[in-house]
């Protein structure tokens, strides 16, 4: 009968909490280095967010000259011109500035096309206007806002409110690293950069929630045990659960990183650092946030007198284990 890969042996007893002068530290660095570095060097904001059109073409000669290309756009006069490679070497993205009307950013396109002539094939034209990237730019913040404020609930209400907090808390430092990884690497932030910290945000808080859900059954059953012992205990019954669940998808995403072109290298980027990031959040800053935040052992006690018949089998077994 299969009995399921266990990749860590079931009496492990690695101190994490213990660790948490240390993990602190490097928790704090993940959230304020990130706050300096949008703050100094800034995002680098795609289209999606900025305004302006992006031009897709595919050049007749593999591979694309782009210097060619790039010397007979920037005499256009069109303000700031990104050209890059798209996916295959002849496949090329033009980005244009926004322009100050709508009949300039057609103007622009105009003269794009009229510069390039037949070398090239036009496959994807957009214009994206300043009203829209404002209402990106609100729909995207308001979006993240929404699924944190969903999150507390959901949590304060399943666990306590030490737990709710403590989540929030954890799922802001996973959000804010990986805003820093795309400011350090100067990823395009665009859209599908919200959609990857939304995933994020969900994948990070199912994570949590299943070390919660082992700390709140250990809080029953083991009512004497000291708090530092039994979230490091919880958290190594976890272990091999999590490290199979974060491989298996880290996994999935390489080919999407590795193959899967311009277009969702950013948010494959940010899927596989947010993977890394939330299971580090969960063991080192959602779980010891307990000691700070004071969880009340009576807050997941049955009746009395079953709570304490649970208490002392629980810890019965756990001294002649120990």
């Amino acid at each position: 009968m299969f009995r399921g890969i266990t990749l860590v042996p079931p009496d492990t007893k690695i101190d994490f909490v213990s660790q948490r002068a240390i993990t602190w530290f490097v928790s704090a660095f993940l959230t304020v280095v990130p706050l300096v570095l949008v703050a100094t060097v800034g995002l680098n904001m795609g289209i999606d967010f900025q305004g302006g059109t992006l031009i897709e073409v595919k050049t007749k000669e593999n591979p694309a000259q782009l210097a060619d290309i790039r010397g007979k756009i920037s005499d256009l006069g069109l303000g700031e011109v990104q050209i890059q490679e798209f996916g295959a070497p002849d496949e090329v993205l033009i980005r244009i500035a926004s322009q100050p009307t709508e009949e300039e950013q057609q103007a622009s396109i105009a003269k794009v096309k009229e510069a390039l002539g037949d070398s090239v094939t036009y496959r994807r034209t957009e214009i994206v206007g300043p009203t829209i990237s404002s209402e990106l730019i609100a729909g995207g913040t308001l979006a993240v806002v929404v699924a944190m404020i969903g999150i507390l609930i959901y949590v304060w209400f399943r666990f306590e409110w030490q737990f709710a907090v403590a989540a929030i808390a954890s799922l802001v430092h996973d959000v804010t690293a990986t805003i820093g990884l795309y400011a350090l690497l100067q990823l395009e932030f665009n859209v599908s950069s919200i959609a990857a910290i939304l995933t994020i945000i969900g994948y990070s808080l199912n994570d949590k929630v299943v070390i919660f859900d082992r700390i709140r059954e250990n809080l029953r059953k083991y009512k004497r045990m000291p708090l530092v012992e039994l979230l490091d205990r919880s958290i190594n019954e976890m272990l091999s659960r999590a490290i199979l669940t974060h491989v298996t998808t880290l996994l999935a995403m390489l080919p999407f990183l590795f193959f899967g072109g311009e277009a969702i290298y950013g948010f494959a980027v940010a899927m596989c650092f947010g993977i890394v990031v939330g299971a580090y959040s969960s063991i080192f800053v959602a779980s010891p946030m307990q000691l700070i935040l004071g969880v009340q052992r009576e807050a997941f006690s049955g009746s009395p007198s079953s709570a304490k018949g649970k208490a002392e089998k629980g810890d019965a077994e756990a001294t002649a284990r120990a």
